[in-house]
């Protein structure tokens, strides 16, 4: 949440800030910034977009070759002009851009406003400017640095920063605690970014902030140290990404590119876990911890939205093949409940971003507790990949629509592997089921494009129920996950209110919504589920609602009794989940289309939910 950029080195400025912040837009875009230093310090923000801040300053004369940038997700302050990052200082000795909450914000406030500040936002940002300046103009012998980690060290909360100071040129001032910060080293150079996707123009060599890091960046060096001024060694790490992948290409929207980018992601995350000859899996970021998973008490898998969605596919597939007792939780309910955790646990976190502040916070939790953590995350360098005991890499690439997709395919892939693999090492599964689901799943993106040329078939379906109110979403065993995953695209990207249940809950409650008007989509792939789901359908179509099932091709025994249908091809029920979320991908893509929403940037809504 929040994008921040900056930059330091000999280049113009401003068109590095601009194309980084539309980079980083799907991380807020309530408002937009940036601060640029040449012989005096200029500050433009505005209420809404990048291409309004663009307008907003089409007349100014701009240059510079020091400067940071922000696109906000409003947590303190209404999205408008004022509440806009970059904050100033009321003396206008700093200039500072800031990703994450600061919690003891009004205690600070109301110290700072006894010794004479006045604050011009309602933003907890404005307090954290205002205190490093205090820091800077009355305590002894104080520079940029020593102010910035003196307020730092009086901060509770999460933050992700850029300070400049107007007295101190050619230095650019970063800290990380919570919020992802990354820096790009160029020839004489640096780039930060809240993440790589503004850096990758320039060089795929980038240093990754851990919490307490305050990165000290001058025109040729940098010095990383902590908060309490011990000196912090850093790790150079090289970006896989190209310029390709964060441009939309021939498609219309992120979010549609990415749907059909997902033959290649969900291959690209299985190639080289499944040997050559399709006999066995090898998770090799598992190795030194899977004596640990074969002998724990019980698996608790955490994660939020999507996330939490691929994880109840994991629970089912887990205990089902692997006959390992699983525990599937929402992160921001698990770490405040007090849970029970000792070391014969095994806790996966599944984040795409590996930053999600709740997964984070969580998995800290359970490690101080004594478990092992395991990670399952999209970003090389992310907090859950360095701290957890092992884990696994999805290789979904950047995801840019707000409304995930190919991570969720990817971590249902992560999962279906996971849930084998153990099966395999514990000899709860057989070796001819092992040898067909390992097939089963290598010939998914294939059967995924088979799909996806049905398209035009689904757009036409959208249409119908475009202007509804309501939708209905059901499924049953590791297709209810799935439920619950569509209705979450549309309710995320369309604005229609849309719920998933277990089938088998209808009777107790959301079959009072069923009439005439209520869309009502079956997850309804075959499987030992499937004469249960009919007869739930059969009790939706008494009722007269419009029955949308998603069914196995060459299953005609529905065709009466729904009004429409989504084919996915023949499959295990073991990887059913993988086939049947990309027609209610599509389907949700579609309706938000036509009623005319922002399907890469839905409202309120961002990428990477970095604070709580």
């Amino acid at each position: 949440m929040c994008g921040i950029v900056g930059y330091i080195g000999d280049k113009d400025v401003y068109p590095i800030l601009i194309q980084g912040l539309q980079r980083l837009e799907y991380r807020g875009y309530d408002s937009a910034g940036l601060a640029i230093y040449n012989d005096t310090l200029q500050v433009f923000k505005c209420k809404g977009r990048v291409s309004d801040l663009e307008k907003h300053v089409a007349e100014e004369n701009i240059s510079g070759q020091i400067g940071i940038g922000h696109t906000r997700w409003a947590t303190h302050g209404e999205p408008n002009d004022r509440n806009a990052h970059p904050h100033t200082s009321m003396n206008g000795d700093f200039v500072l851009v800031h990703n994450g909450i600061i919690e003891n914000y009004a205690e600070l406030k109301s110290d700072l406003q006894k010794k004479g500040y006045t604050f011009q936002s309602d933003t907890d940002t404005e307090v954290l400017v205002n205190l490093i300046e205090y820091f800077y103009r009355n305590a002894e012998d104080v520079t940029a640095e020593i102010a910035v980690r003196l307020a730092l060290s009086k901060v509770v909360g999460a933050y992700g920063i850029v300070v400049i100071c107007k007295n101190e040129k050619d230095q650019l001032i970063a800290a990380r605690k919570g919020s992802p910060l990354v820096i790009g080293i160029g020839k004489g150079e640096y780039f930060i970014a809240s993440d790589a996707t503004p850096i990758v123009n320039y060089t795929d060599s980038v240093i990754y902030l851990n919490d307490h890091d305050v990165a000290i960046i001058n025109k040729g060096s940098i010095t990383l140290k902590t908060v309490e001024n011990n000196p912090v060694a850093f790790k150079i790490t090289k970006v896989d990404m190209t310029i390709g992948d964060l441009e939309k290409g021939d498609f219309e929207h992120f979010m549609l590119k990415e749907i059909f980018e997902q033959p290649k992601t969900i291959e690209d995350t299985f190639r080289g876990r499944i040997n050559p000859e399709h006999t066995e899996i090898v998770l090799g970021g598992l190795l030194d911890v899977l004596p640990k998973i074969l002998k724990a008490r019980r698996i608790i898998i955490i994660g939020c939205g999507t996330s939490w969605h691929a994880a109840l596919v994991g629970e089912y597939l887990i205990e089902e093949y692997a006959r390992i007792p699983v525990e599937v939780e929402y992160a921001s309910e698990f770490r405040y409940r007090n849970p029970i955790l000792n070391s014969e646990d095994v806790v996966i976190a599944i984040s795409q971003s590996g930053e999600t502040a709740d997964t984070l916070a969580a998995l800290r939790m359970a490690k101080e507790r004594g478990a092992t953590i395991l990670g399952v995350c999209n970003v090389v360098g992310s907090s859950i990949a360095r701290e957890t005991d092992g884990g696994v890499y999805t290789h979904a690439g950047v995801e840019i629509g707000v409304a995930s997709t190919k991570a969720f395919t990817a971590q249902v892939t992560i999962m279906t592997l996971f849930a084998l693999k153990l099966a395999k090492e514990n000899g709860r599964i057989s070796s001819g089921l092992y040898l067909d689901l390992i097939k089963e799943l290598s010939e998914i993106p294939e059967k995924v494009k088979s799909i996806l040329v049905k398209h035009p078939h689904i757009k036409e379906v959208a249409a119908k129920y475009k202007d509804a109110i309501n939708a209905l979403y059901l499924g049953r065993g590791a297709l209810f996950p799935v439920a619950l995953e569509g209705a979450l695209k549309l309710k995320e990207i369309s604005y229609i209110h849309a719920e998933g249940y277990a089938a088998g809950e209808m009777k107790h409650g959301p079959i009072a919504l069923v009439d005439d008007n209520l869309p009502v989509i079956v997850v309804a792939a075959k499987d030992h589920y499937y004469e249960k789901i009919v007869s739930n359908i059969q009790e939706v179509k008494a009722r007269k609602g419009n029955i949308i099932a998603v069914v196995t091709e060459g299953d005609t025994g529905l065709t009466s009794m729904v009004n429409d249908l989504f084919e996915i091809p023949k499959s295990h029920p073991a990887v059913s989940p993988l086939l049947a979320i990309i027609p209610l991908q599509l389907f949700s893509y579609y309706i938000a289309v036509m009623r005319g929403c922002d399907v890469d940037q839905p409202r309120n809504l961002a990428k990477s939910v970095t604070v709580e």
